[in-house]
């Protein structure tokens, strides 16, 4: 049984070569669902977004069909990077042993995964490339209008959350 989807765009899909499932509506992860694209850069990167908090997460496309499988590894990754309890990681990691693709639903987490996209170019054409995880947390710190009555970026949400998840687990 899944726990949480990766919707996917077509250019995603068409590279993972895995088969296309209903979405996990009530995904078990403390973070939910997450969004996928390609950045056709070399080597090509994966962008991933969270449905929730919109927190995104760069990591190496190849081998495409591995994907799903790596992800738990590069979310890692860049949580600890952030900053996030350890406790936290570990359980939403765990968690997230059973994954399924299935197709993009919301347009408002598509339009913030293409301006993630667009930002990510512009940051490595006049900045420099910059290694993923470090390119990942600069586009988690940009205000996002759908966090706009919330915490304002991506990276703010995903400390509330977490903030939630650890209040919750002290009671």
């Amino acid at each position: 049984m899944a726990v949480f989807s990766l919707h996917a765009t077509k250019k995603l899909l068409d590279r993972v070569k895995q088969p296309i499932m209903p979405p996990v509506s009530e995904p078990t992860t403390v973070l939910g669902n997450w969004y996928g694209t390609v950045r056709f850069w070399k080597p090509q990167a994966a962008l991933l977004v969270n449905e929730r908090t919109l927190f995104p997460v760069l990591m190496p496309l190849a081998p495409a069909t591995t994907l799903m499988e790596r992800f738990p590894d590069c979310l890692g990754q860049t949580l600890e990077a952030r900053g996030v309890a350890a406790d936290f990681i570990e359980i939403e990691i765990g968690a997230m042993v059973n994954g399924q693709y299935a197709k993009t639903a919301s347009r408002s987490v598509l339009g913030i995964m293409n301006e993630f996209g667009y930002l990510a170019d512009w940051l490595r054409d006049h900045r420099g490339p910059a290694d993923l995880v470090t390119l990942a947390l600069r586009l988690s710190e940009t205000p996002c209008g759908p966090l706009y009555q919330r915490h304002g970026s991506p990276d703010r949400e995903l400390d509330a959350a977490v903030a939630v998840w650890l209040d919750a687990k002290t009671e």
